[in-house]
């Protein structure tokens, strides 16, 4: 049995869960979210926590069992305090903006690059260099930060790029000359 699954999920004052067959709707003060889980998993609400059980002892619910726990735990936070992810933007004439629903980041290339933000997330820039993803779902939270992340990851010899904030990279030494 999974050390994580077996754990139950309490479920904080102010959040509202509804489980209609595999269905689970998760609604709190910050918004609502809803995920299809496995029919191998068996959900179950009692004493304002929800446990999580394997239907059998085949490969696949044991695998499934962890998952779906934590996923269900996610939305648990995500409705009840929003996840957050910060990035900061190493790099001389490097810089970024919020302009309606896009992030524009000015990254060393010829041209700006536009990224769009999805409904659900919300994005701040401070200072041109800091920013902040926002929003309920930690997937879509990590997704686009992983995004911009990837448009310049940070390189070892200068360590210029974006980074996760409190990220450590590891410096090389360049070529030396005679």
């Amino acid at each position: 049995m999974s050390r994580i699954g077996k754990l139950s999920i309490i479920i904080p004052p102010k959040v509202e869960i509804k489980i209609d067959n595999q269905l689970i709707n998760v609604s709190g003060p910050h918004g609502q979210l809803s995920r299809e889980i496995s029919d191998l998993i068996i959900l179950s609400t009692e004493n304002n926590a929800i446990s999580v059980k394997p239907k059998d002892n085949s490969r696949q619910a044991r695998a499934l069992h962890g998952l779906s726990r934590t996923l269900i735990n996610n939305m648990v936070v995500g409705v009840s305090n929003k996840f957050e992810r910060r990035l900061e933007i190493k790099g001389v004439g490097y810089r970024s903006q919020v302009q309606g629903k896009d992030l524009i980041l000015n990254l060393g290339y010829s041209h700006p690059v536009v990224i769009p933000v999805p409904d659900g997330i919300n994005v701040a820039v401070e200072a041109n260099v800091n920013i902040l993803v926002t929003g309920i779902d930690k997937e879509a939270v990590g997704q686009l930060a992983a995004t911009i992340r990837g448009k310049r990851p940070p390189e070892p010899y200068k360590g210029k790029g974006i980074l996760y904030k409190g990220e450590v990279i590891k410096r090389k030494v360049g070529k030396s000359g005679k």
